[in-house]
């Protein structure tokens, strides 16, 4: 697709395949320039981050005469819709799950009705894996995972395409919820629902795993090695027992239910866990001055 002549437009541009997958690539906009030694442009890591985080936090410029961000969390997944596959496209959109009458729907469709190719969004995840505990406080640490995508971002109309992704949302929260519940969705509730489609044009993450890691000058003091304790208190979300509603009739916690409770708790402690434990990450050593 070439770059559309307006200024600030973001282009969109095909995944890009390497010996070792798939990868955004690297366009200005979306570039890591911190601690790049723990960035990643890989497709799956980034998709795997922004689907395993319940809260997506959404930005967008409301009115571009008076340029304030607004920041909107909202419940969202990474998915490739099958009529979209069956048309040979093979890059994943993000959905994003809202209301008819929210401004952030409203935007989206103005935008389009203006000829613009969608409303443009930033949309970032984050996940905290644990609290690196180092010898100084200016060098303390998380271990974390974040991703940010770049796009702009459409109101599904497609009826078919509406209906997967409300989908895809219902089970992000607990995997075959949907099928589960009364389907499928009568009239009021697909009138009331909006789903949002972002076209990514760029996207990057970021992930920190490891021990604590200290400057050498703090790790030849002896006095400052016998005093402080240094590791990782490990931080994952546990899930806790389900409890019953007023109304609810069922007698027995469904399988569904049950077993995606315990999975998710063992994966996220293991996790946690094993990041704990990997040695810190290796940093690129620093280009000469001659370089």
């Amino acid at each position: 697709m070439k770059r559309n002549s307006s200024p600030g437009h973001l282009e969109y541009c095909p995944l890009r395949h390497n010996h070792g997958g798939t990868t955004y690539p690297q366009k200005g906009f979306n570039n890591i320039n911190r601690y790049k030694h723990q960035a990643t442009y890989d497709v799956e890591t980034i998709h795997a981050i922004v689907n395993s985080t319940p809260v997506l936090h959404v930005s967008f410029v409301p009115d571009p005469n008076v340029p304030i961000p607004i920041i909107l969390p909202m419940i969202g997944q990474m998915g490739l819709f099958p009529g979209d596959e069956a048309n040979n496209e093979s890059d994943w959109k993000c959905y994003l799950h809202g209301y008819v009458s929210s401004r952030l729907m409203k935007l989206g469709a103005d935008a389009v009705s203006r000829g613009e190719e969608g409303l443009p969004l930033c949309v970032a995840a984050t996940k905290v894996d644990g609290f690196v505990l180092t010898l100084t406080p200016n060098s303390h640490n998380y271990n974390y995972r974040s991703a940010v995508l770049q796009g702009h971002a459409t109101v599904v109309e497609d009826v078919e395409e509406k209906i997967w992704a409300m989908k895809l949302i219902t089970n992000s929260v607990v995997p075959d919820r949907y099928e589960n519940t009364r389907v499928p969705p009568d009239g009021a509730e697909m009138q009331s629902t909006r789903i949002l489609k972002m076209k990514i044009s760029g996207a990057s993450g970021k992930v920190r795993e490891g021990c604590p890691e200290d400057e050498r000058k703090d790790m030849k003091r002896e006095d400052v090695l016998d005093s402080v304790w240094t590791g990782v208190v490990p931080v994952y979300e546990r899930l806790g027992e389900p409890q019953v509603g007023p109304y609810n009739r069922v007698k027995k916690v469904p399988d569904h239910v049950r077993g995606f409770v315990d999975r998710e708790n063992e994966k996220r402690e293991r996790y946690a866990m094993e990041a704990a434990n990997k040695p810190a990450p290796l940093k690129r050593p620093k280009k000469r001055e001659e370089d």
